[in-house]
């Protein structure tokens, strides 16, 4: 973790972004690009999620939306990682701190430096077929899993080359500790401290009594094959892409090797937000039962 130098307004470096096809998104970039233009220096505005930030310089992305914003934000920066502050403007918001209301009252502590960063655990996925090979960047996981015909699949698991289980269900997960409160987590796989250096292998509705999540570490590198030939195999990372699989591919998971920034100002910490989010740890409220 590591703080900011203090700055003056003017000098701070500013991406915007965010899903410009939702009216509120494209609504509220609006409503703060004045304050945000007298206050920083605004590098790049960019609601159409086309930009290549490989190249840009910045010292915050500023992003508008919901949890999906973020993750589409991360892997549009690439290689070329900035530390991202979340505007919630979606449902849950879980590493997205600020409401839109927000923003005005703590920019001023951003421009003083008084905040922090995380660094978080990014993967590299690499998939591999006789056409050749293609990598993508995630945050929150990969999923392999059966489509239509929606037949049970069979999946093999290697972790640094040794062979480790074969997973027979609706699928695997490979999350990342800032996945593990998304998909993995409604498998029923644990909840991470997000700054570990560790993956959760979670199998979706796995046909087998002994089947349970397990934590490993980031430093290792896990293919997964598909056991037998089947219809429907794909690939999602982070929920948002999907790349259909064959019995030929193969997919291999490891660390990447640039980290995802998320600026954290005072008064927010991990846990509050599991409770306040996921009503962690939150005991069960009888009041309002029916008599």
């Amino acid at each position: 973790m590591d703080r900011s130098p203090s700055l003056i307004p003017g000098s701070l470096r500013l991406l915007i972004l965010g899903n410009g096809q939702k009216p509120q998104v494209r609504k509220e970039a609006e409503r703060l690009l004045p304050f945000l233009r007298e206050n920083a220096q605004v590098v790049l505005f960019d609601l159409e999620q086309a930009q290549d930030l490989s190249k840009v310089q910045a010292d915050i992305a500023l992003v508008l939306g919901g949890d999906g914003a973020i993750l589409r934000a991360a892997r549009q920066m690439g290689y070329h990682q900035t530390p991202v502050l979340g505007v919630n403007l979606g449902k849950l918001g879980f590493l997205a701190d600020l409401s839109p209301k927000d923003v005005c009252d703590c920019f001023p502590q951003v421009l003083r430096g008084d905040y922090r960063v995380t660094q978080h655990l990014m993967l590299e996925c690499v998939v591999e077929s006789p056409a050749g090979s293609r990598t993508f960047l995630g945050l929150n996981e990969i999923t392999v899993q059966t489509g239509a015909p929606f037949h049970m699949i069979d999946l093999d698991l290697a972790v640094d080359g040794e062979p480790v289980s074969r997973f027979s269900g609706n699928g695997l997960i490979l999350s990342t500790p800032i996945g593990s409160t998304a998909h993995s987590l409604s498998a029923g796989g644990p909840i991470l401290g997000q700054e570990l250096s560790a993956f959760v292998i979670t199998p979706i509705c796995p046909h087998a009594l002994t089947a349970r999540p397990v934590v490993e570490s980031a430093d290792k590198t896990y293919t997964i094959s598909i056991g037998r030939e089947g219809d429907g195999a794909s690939l999602i990372i982070d929920g948002q892409e999907s790349i259909a699989l064959t019995y030929d591919h193969r997919v291999t998971v490891r660390r990447a090797p640039v980290t995802f920034g998320l600026v954290k100002v005072p008064g927010r910490s991990y846990y509050q937000t599991l409770r306040d989010k996921l009503r962690w740890g939150t005991p069960p409220s009888y009041r309002n039962e029916p008599s």
